[in-house]
This record gives structure tokens, sequence and C-alpha cells, in this order.
């Protein structure tokens, strides 16, 4: 072997996506691998390293009632608790390296387990649970609901609803998705002190009852092509506001996702496509 290799781990990993939001996904099942959030930094760099919006982790789980355990890392190195195409991806992965030949299977993540349930044409539907509007961990915003929510900004005061789904989201309405100043508030949001943790910040433009356009800024990463939970959490937002139906599609900057939520006391229903790019190895 190369010199250059010889105190350096060799590791293996698949190139995905779910719409055109990209995951570098390695399965720690046989070797659990410890990635510093350094390491992590460098690998996601689109210029120097493999390039991703996140890091996903394929692990075994040491609760019997789980097939997996799921973990995700955001491109800066910060463990998150829930990625929606992220999912998407860790079920596609799962099959194509036959991984599991269930047609559904359960999985822990940090906070919420989640069900993943495999359809044709590599179509992926995903249990995100019921949406909470209550944000209990925020100990200013205290039984909030879905109702409207004042921001301070600049020097006014944003209109926004605050949505989670095992992640938090700011939920912002506009009259056109195309000339939203998504940057600008994103960033200025996210570093909200109210938001401890950082928050999700999407922009939502209701076309009709059935179909939104979103555009996404995604703590620790900026604006994505797609953010699947934010996808559940804007439309959450609109059946609990009684603006959208219970079946709704979502067109984000890199494609669609359907949405299903009957409400409150039901859980809420991904489904979308995955993509698997490529494998590759790396020495670090």
């Amino acid at each position: 072997m190369d010199l250059y290799y010889k105190d350096k781990k060799k590791i293996n990993f698949s190139k995905m996506h779910g719409l055109s939001n990209d995951f570098m996904v390695i399965n720690c099942i046989e070797e659990n691998f410890i990635l510093s959030s350094c390491i992590i930094k460098q690998l996601s760099d689109r210029y120097t390293g493999i390039g991703f919006d996140q890091l996903l982790l394929i692990e075994k789980s040491n609760n019997a009632l789980f097939d997996f355990n799921y973990r995700i890392f955001n491109a800066n190195g910060n463990e998150v608790e829930q990625c929606g195409n992220g999912a998407r991806c860790f079920g596609l992965f799962l099959l194509l390296k036959g991984l599991t030949n269930k047609k559904k299977i359960l999985v822990s993540t940090k906070k919420k387990p989640l069900i993943i349930e495999f359809l044709p044409k590599n179509i992926i539907k995903v249990d995100m649970n019921e949406p909470d509007f209550t944000f209990h961990n925020l100990s200013s915003l205290k039984n909030i609901l879905y109702k409207n929510f004042s921001i301070k900004l600049f020097r006014g005061n944003l209109i926004c609803s605050l949505v989670s789904i095992g992640n938090p989201h700011c939920i912002i309405k506009v009259q056109c998705i195309k000339n939203a100043p998504v940057k600008i508030i994103g960033e200025n949001i996210g570093k909200n002190p109210i938001f401890p943790e950082g928050i999700n910040v999407s922009f939502v433009e209701i076309i009709n009852k059935n179909s939104i356009k979103l555009r996404v800024y995604e703590r620790d990463v900026g604006e994505t092509k797609a953010c699947g939970s934010a996808a559940c959490a804007a439309v959450a937002m609109g059946i609990a506001q009684k603006l959208l139906s219970d079946v709704v599609e979502v067109e984000l900057l890199g494609g669609k996702l359907t949405i299903i939520w009957k409400g409150f006391g039901n859980p809420l229903y991904m489904i979308g496509p995955a993509t698997h790019v490529y494998d590759g190895f790396i020495y670090i």
C-alpha cells in the first residue's frame, strides 16, 4: 500500500439524493465509524471533499423493536434529529445493498421512530409521525399551537408558524416564491436566540388546496434544492389552518413530493423518489 494511505482508514460510501438534496451514506452496521465534526466538514466540501448537504449513517439498532438506527449530520458536522429526503435515501440504500427484504421497516432516530415503506420504482413512503405544534422545548414559546407567531426581524415583526417534524421548522407564507428573500431572512431567523438549536426556515406559496411551492433555508446548510421534513411541516401548517386539503403536492426546487395528513391525531406521510448516484471510497 502507498505510504500516504498507511495510517488512514478506508471508508466505503454511496452518494445519493432525494430531489437533489444530496447525501453521503455510510454503512456502519459492521463497523461503527467515529467521524469528528471537522472530518464531516471536510467531506462535505464540494471542491475538496465528496460534497453533500447531509451525512447519513446506517447503524445496527440496540433495540430489537427496530430494524436499524438512522443518524443525520449536517454539512457543518452537527448531528440533527430528522431529514425526510434522507429517510427515503436511507431506505433505498438498504434495498440496493441487500440489507433488508422487508416491504416496511421501523428505524430509530435521535428523537422519534420512523416507518419506511418501499413502493415500486424507487418510490419511498415515510411515516413521519404526527406534527407537533407545541414547541415545549423552547422556554419562551409555550402552547403556541399552529396559530400565527410574530418574530422580531430587522425593524419590524414577521408573521410565521412554528412546527416540529422531529426537527424544528419556521413556515412563512409568501405571495411569490420566486422573489422570496430566502437567504437574508433564513439566516436571521436561524440566528434568533429564541431558537437555541437553530431552525429550518421555509417560504411557502399556496397555489390551491392541493398544491404548494416551497423554498427552504436549512439550518447549518443554507438553501437546498429540497427538504422533505420542511415539505411535511409546510403542509401540516396549511392543513391545521384549514388552507389545504389532506393530500398535497409540494413543488420544491429539485422536484415534487406528495404529503398526506388526515389531521390531528393521525400520522403524516411523505411519498417521493430516492436516487442512487454512485458508490465510492475515501481514505481519512
